[in-house]
């Protein structure tokens, strides 16, 4: 897999389909534990059935990119959002993006598309599951999975797609139970984000109830449109891949390449 060199650290990157001069790139932002892998051939799936490239890439810290310094920030999300998202784009010459962002990932493409001078780029948002506040249910399971992960099937599957596990697991937990991460909020960000929204969400989410989806349709600048999936937890793409691409590739093609 190839890495980009971003200077003081590289990110392991994959493409698919049409390169940034030829068509729309799609970019992945991937969830808190997530990765390349995490996407599966998502990515290319949505690629095909929209006439996109798609970008996907682990952040620094996941995956095979190199360590993050720890511990990180309450404000990671922002410095992802205003620093190395602009600067893998600026570095691949991404010229019109539509961020496709899940969970954390979903909540750093809110605060990128909500930033000045971000919609010369950002034609769209495609989000699964957002964080736009701390909820209680949140910290709940995120307790429940740290209590767990030591002797669970959490520990043995994310040794396979990060090459330092327990680190990254750490560094992601540690954050969101910080007690300063509770007043954690990016409300005020969503009536600057005035591209088209679709914003997904399962109904058994255990890391956040559908206040996160209605607050982005009550509070999004742009047109907002929410689907929420009877049944689906927190990640729309691996249990509900069908549903989600179909829905995604049909927001894409009436709401944000037609109306580019």
């Amino acid at each position: 897999m190839p890495f980009l060199d971003l200077g003081d650290h590289r990110v392991e990157y994959a493409w698919h389909g049409p390169r940034p001069a030829d068509a729309p790139t799609l970019v992945f932002l991937h969830e808190g534990l997530g990765s390349i892998a995490s996407w599966r051939d998502f990515p290319a799936r949505l690629a095909e059935a929209s006439g996109c490239g798609a970008l996907v890439w682990s952040r620094r810290g996941y995956g095979g990119s190199d360590p993050a310094p720890r511990p990180w920030p309450v404000e990671f999300m922002h410095h992802e959002a205003r620093a190395a998202l602009p600067a893998v784009l600026d570095r691949l010459e991404v010229r019109a993006a539509v961020l496709v962002g899940h969970s954390d990932g979903a909540s750093i493409a809110l605060i990128h598309a909500g930033d000045a001078g971000a919609t010369l780029r950002v034609r769209g948002l495609l989000l699964e599951a957002p964080h736009v506040f701390v909820e209680d249910v949140c910290i709940r399971q995120i307790e429940r999975t740290t209590a767990t992960y030591e002797s669970g099937e959490l520990r043995r599957s994310l040794s396979r797609v990060h090459a330092d596990a327990d680190t990254t697991f750490a560094a992601w937990s540690g954050v969101w139970l910080d007690p300063a991460f509770r007043a954690w909020n990016i409300v005020e960000s969503l009536p600057r984000v005035a591209v088209p929204l679709l914003a997904i969400q399962g109904s058994d989410d255990p890391y956040g109830t559908l206040r996160q989806v209605e607050t982005v349709a009550a509070s999004g600048g742009g047109f907002v449109e929410v689907l929420v999936l009877s049944g689906c937890g927190h990640a729309p793409h691996r249990e509900r891949p069908e549903r989600t691409l179909a829905s995604m590739a049909f927001f894409l093609r009436n709401e944000i390449l037609g109306r580019s």
